[in-house]
């Protein structure tokens, strides 16, 4: 058992998740209703019912702590509890509604700023990825790892294309991989060794890395900001700047290379 108080909801919440993805799934094979909310992001009536069942399981979980997603009007009392629950009921709605299978279920648990417990599920895919703070991360039960080595080239790198594409000018033989929706999947990628290095752009938010942060830290990963600062969550703005993912080495070597050339790539 890992040292954890909390990894008793490992198990729980999986279980959660597969029921929620399955929500969502049944939901896509009907005409949904559909709008766009604030920031021209879109919404549907899947993302309400995902995160209505998610309002009901979770609590019941960790009963003390707060909660904050992406589909619940925020509460800024969340932040006076060193326990709250971080949840994106789809990540990836767009891609959710145009029928790729690019999206996910996020949730996670953090403690005092960092997440403790995090599951992602992929549902289209039935890939479950869990982690718990000092006891690993696994998809689908098996044990996951970011690659090794620090070099750019042949790396494979997902993220937004304007910053690939100025990257690839600097670093050409890097290996430009396809838009992944989800930037909690994309994440993910690399804490499963199938992506060498994801960047997310500026305003991504708590619910969209929570879960994948964890994922990657066990995998052996890092996930920082261009100065090297983890993200913290649970702040009273849960907004965060361009934040890259990567085995260390190569995530050192990212770093230095974004102080060395940030003009070119902010």
């Amino acid at each position: 058992m890992p040292d954890n108080e909390h990894a008793h909801v490992r198990d729980p919440l999986a279980l959660i998740l597969r029921e929620a993805g399955e929500i969502a799934l049944i939901a896509a094979k009907k005409p949904l209703k559909r709008w766009m909310k604030g920031g021209n992001s879109p919404v549907s009536e899947a993302d309400i019912a995902v995160n209505d069942f998610l309002t009901t399981r979770l609590p019941p979980l960790v009963p003390d702590a707060g909660w904050l997603s992406e589909e619940t009007e925020d509460n800024s009392a969340r932040t006076a509890a060193n326990l709250v629950w971080i949840v994106d009921p789809i990540d990836g709605t767009r891609a959710y509604l145009d029928q790729r299978p690019d999206w996910t279920v996020s949730v996670a648990l953090a403690e005092a700023g960092r997440p403790v417990v995090a599951g992602l599920y992929a549902p289209v895919t039935d890939e479950m990825f869990l982690a718990v703070a000092g006891a690993g991360a696994t998809l689908n039960g098996a044990r996951i790892r970011v690659t090794s080595g620090e070099v750019l080239a042949g790396a494979g790198i997902a993220g937004p294309q304007g910053l690939l594409k100025r990257l690839a000018e600097i670093s050409p033989r890097i290996s430009p991989r396809p838009k992944i929706h989800s930037l909690a999947l994309r994440i993910a990628r690399v804490a499963e060794g199938a992506l060498d290095v994801a960047f997310a752009s500026r305003n991504s938010h708590d619910w969209d890395l929570a879960a994948a942060d964890l994922l990657v830290h066990e995998a052996g990963g890092a996930l920082s900001d261009f100065t090297g600062q983890p993200p913290r969550y649970n702040q009273p703005h849960p907004v965060h700047g361009a934040l890259v993912a990567a085995g260390p080495a190569r995530h050192q070597a990212l770093l230095a290379l974004l102080r060395e050339r940030r003009g070119e790539l902010a």
